[in-house]
């Protein structure tokens, strides 16, 4: 009888844990952190932060001195993308960041950036759940070429202008990666050519911008300042 009564209430324990892990499971894959990746130029950059290492980076730049200039980013938790990650119950999948580098294959000096460029970038960012592109300011400090609107079927040298190489990047990123959450940030200091073209392209695809504005800068870089203006802006849209 003893045992019968033990061997009850064993199974009365493993239908309890059953029933109890059954409801379990799905809150705690709810209560997973979304994965973010970043596909960015100089401004989204960090020393030994950066994936792959080659990529150039920007920041740290050298000590900042209030006198001598300089800019005051001196620890990656400054940074826009450590902030929001850490803010916003994120984290971090991959930050593909290459300080210098256009979305187009045209860069400064109209050298063939096409190693760094963010089409070629696109096809590395891991698997995230949001990719957030923050680009264009390196294609209109180079004065890339614009070229015309093009929604497929591009060509080689398509892709040296900027508006049909921001319609591919788009459209590869969402062919690449299907049902992550894309985001691109404009900035706030971009020609309106370049501005005008992105808000144009990303309505085409579906894709949400986020037009970021008064932002404060040290060395046309954000400052820390700047940063968590943009970590703030950036909160108020990706959630």
């Amino acid at each position: 009888m003893m045992k019968t009564v033990q061997g009850s209430k064993v199974e009365e324990w493993v239908g309890c844990a059953l029933f109890i892990c059954m409801f379990a499971l799905p809150f705690g894959a709810f209560a997973q952190k979304r994965a973010v990746s970043i596909l960015g130029d100089s401004y989204s950059t960090y020393k030994d932060f950066v994936l792959p290492d080659t990529n150039y980076v920007w920041y740290p730049s050298k000590k900042y001195d209030e006198k001598k200039g300089g800019n005051d980013v001196q620890n990656v938790r400054q940074t826009w993308w450590h902030q929001f990650i850490r803010q916003g119950n994120f984290r971090l999948c991959q930050n593909n960041s290459f300080s210098g580098a256009t979305i187009c294959n045209t860069g400064y000096k109209g050298e063939d950036y096409s190693d760094r460029s963010y089409v070629t970038r696109s096809r590395y960012l891991s698997s995230p759940d949001v990719i957030i592109v923050f680009g264009g300011t390196n294609d209109t400090w180079a004065k890339s070429p614009v070229g015309d609107f093009k929604y497929a079927e591009w060509s080689r040298e398509d892709l040296y202008c900027f508006r049909p190489a921001m319609a591919c990047l788009l459209s590869s990123l969402q062919d690449r990666y299907p049902g992550v959450e894309v985001y691109v940030v404009i900035n706030d200091i971009l020609s309106e050519t370049i501005t005008e073209s992105m808000k144009t392209i990303c309505d085409h695809y579906g894709v949400r911008y986020i037009l970021l504005h008064d932002i404060d800068k040290q060395w046309g870089h954000p400052s820390q300042r700047g940063m968590t203006q943009i970590a703030e802006q950036l909160a108020e849209i990706i959630k």
